[in-house]
């Protein structure tokens, strides 16, 4: 099936959102009862950067909770600058329109969080939001120097300003008694304001300060209230920088801020493999377990970073390209933080959609890309390596022609197309069939002379809709000869070295809690390519399922296709910028 939809459309951010139902394998409200699921929520940075309101805040909650929280969704967190006033000359990195109470902590405005008055601080709106069964959360640091005197600046380290915004933000002392003094102080009054969830900023990365995180650990631990501990951002983090931290904190970034571009999603792949490789994900952290984070989703409707303007444009991912972020923050097992508006979301485009399942349960995951692609060539059927295919049933309803050269490098998976016959097939025709790249979608092999298709990669420009033409049309002979009904001509692949696609390729697999296997592969190409994986090559990667002689089958989630059982090879043509997902079932 072919999934066209309005990027804008809500239809496809429930698609996604509501489908993480069995993101983790859980299902129940009290998410961060399980030890093993990373946090779940939502953030106000992408939608609204610093200027976010109360009534705005709970409007968003509210509908977090109607829609998200029975699918695991649970924290609604406010993000920074909470205390600046919304004025003429405030923005992002200005100093003096802040609201800091006498001991040097910070207050949230009391014109944009009215409930604040009266030395309320966040209590009133923690009430409201717990009253909606979700968990509230603040962005708790770093240290803010709002251009006043007063006597708490001297534990600030001036030296240590933070990289992204390098005025007013910086470290706190800790070696000092009226620095710990002061961060004690801070976190026992986000405590008492019912916080339970905390995003501290500027010391990690490339502002890595282990001296503060332990402190400020310290003291939540001691704390009476739990509380989510959360370090960002992330740049030039490493896993051996990680293993300092991962032990005091529940989350850490491991990238930069992740924003709606394309380069943003490809550039966590590679850091995600390096953390899974060292297994950090779901390490011992504070009271539970820690998560390496990659960041919030910035979907639907957004702002810009550093706007002092609130939601106003839709998100600039395509569809395949948002399908890519959240399979692979899922199988990665990355806290999930949604960033759009969703009052602007659902009032434009209502909440009418379809559910899908993501996976969750991450065990070891690996990279199994391959490196070689295939090239299509039309010699004739005397060539010395024309016999080279096979008929490979899937099921009764599903087959494929698998090219099974004998010179191919034996670690190569085979490549095949899905076997299909023609509507109203004609008599002289009645052997004949058409070849699918995937069975879920209508484009055939094209061997067209017209087209000059003699010798070239198999990509978009080989398939074309199917249709009744010979040119579409192949018949499978006893000698393993693939014969083009127009040409007469015998299909051959040969394979060569390709770098730019190899580089492009990913595939990744997890394992679910009731034994099934999830598969993800992702295209980040400019071209729709086949992409193929071999039973064999799962067995390899997760050796302790014991997958050698076992069959497989289960169903591509986005499209919701099954696959027939299988031994060999799981194949399917990914669009440019997108993935498969598919979750397995091995016997």
């Amino acid at each position: 099936m072919k999934m066209k939809m309005n990027i804008f459309s809500f239809l496809f951010l429930y698609s996604l959102l509501f489908s993480l139902l069995n993101h983790h394998g859980v299902s129940s409200r009290n998410v961060s009862d399980n030890p093993s699921s990373p946090p779940r929520g939502w953030n106000s940075y992408d939608s609204f950067c610093w200027t976010i309101s109360e009534q705005e805040f709970l409007q968003n909650a509210d509908l977090i909770s109607q829609r998200l929280l029975p699918h695991g969704y649970e924290y609604a967190v406010v993000d920074y600058l909470w205390y600046r006033r919304k004025v003429p000359g405030a923005s992002v990195d200005s100093l003096g329109f802040d609201v800091i109470d006498e001991w040097g902590r910070m207050i949230p405005d009391p014109d944009r969080w009215p409930s604040s008055k009266d030395g309320k601080g966040f209590t009133e709106v923690a009430k409201k939001v717990h009253s909606m069964g979700l968990k509230f959360g603040i962005h708790g640091g770093p240290y803010q120097e709002s251009g006043r005197q007063w006597w708490a600046q001297d534990i600030g380290l001036k030296e240590r300003a933070c990289a992204w915004m390098p005025h007013g933000f910086m470290s706190v002392n800790a070696s000092l008694g009226a620095g710990r003094a002061f961060l004690r102080s801070l976190y026992t009054q986000y405590a008492e304001w019912g916080v339970d969830f905390v995003k501290h900023d500027c010391v990690f990365g490339d502002d890595l300060d282990i001296f503060e995180i332990s402190f400020v650990s310290e003291v939540l631990k001691e704390l009476d209230r739990p509380i989510i501990y959360s370090l960002s951002p992330g740049t030039s983090v490493t896993p051996a920088m990680a293993k300092n931290v991962i032990g005091l904190v529940n989350m850490y970034r491991i990238t930069g801020d992740d924003w709606d571009s394309w380069g943003d999603v490809t550039s966590h792949f590679d850091v995600t493999r390096d953390f899974s490789a060292a297994n950090m994900i779901g390490a011992s952290g504070l009271k539970g377990k820690s998560w390496p984070d990659l960041d919030m989703l910035p979907l639907g409707w957004l702002t810009d970073p550093g706007s002092n303007e609130g939601p106003h444009r839709k998100c600039n991912l395509n569809f395949e390209e948002q399908k890519t972020q959240m399979t692979l923050w899922s199988i990665a097992k990355s806290p999930l933080m949604f960033g759009g508006d969703f009052p602007y979301v659902t009032a434009k485009h209502g909440s009418n959609c379809r559910k899908q399942v993501l996976p969750g349960d991450s065990g070891l995951l690996k990279d199994v890309g391959k490196k070689d692609a295939y090239i299509f060539i039309l010699p004739s059927c005397e060539h010395l390596r024309a016999k080279g295919w096979t008929l490979e049933t899937l099921d009764q309803d599903i087959a494929q022609i698998c090219w099974k050269d004998s010179l191919r490098n034996k670690y190569q998976a085979p490549f095949c197309l899905y076997k299909r016959r023609p509507v109203l097939a004609a008599e002289e025709y009645e052997a004949k069939f058409h070849l699918l790249a995937s069975d879920t979608v209508d484009f055939c092999l094209d061997a067209s002379p017209k087209k000059k298709l003699t010798s070239k990669e198999l990509r978009r420009g080989s398939f074309s809709p199917c249709k009744w033409d010979s040119n579409q049309l192949w018949k499978l002979s006893r000698n393993g000869t693939l014969i083009n009904s127009y040409s007469g001509q015998c299909a051959v692949i040969d394979t060569v070295e390709a770098n730019v696609v190899s580089s492009g390729v990913r595939a990744w697999v997890a394992t679910g809690r009731q034994g099934q296997i999830y598969l993800a592969l992702f295209n980040l190409n400019t071209e729709r390519i086949t992409m193929s994986a071999k039973i064999s090559d799962l067995a390899n990667v997760l050796p302790a399922e014991n997958l050698k002689n076992f069959s497989c089958k289960g169903k591509e989630i986005w499209t919701g296709k099954y696959l027939g059982e299988t031994k060999e090879l799981i194949s399917t043509a990914v669009e440019s910028h997108g993935c498969a997902l598919f979750v397995l079932y091995c016997k």
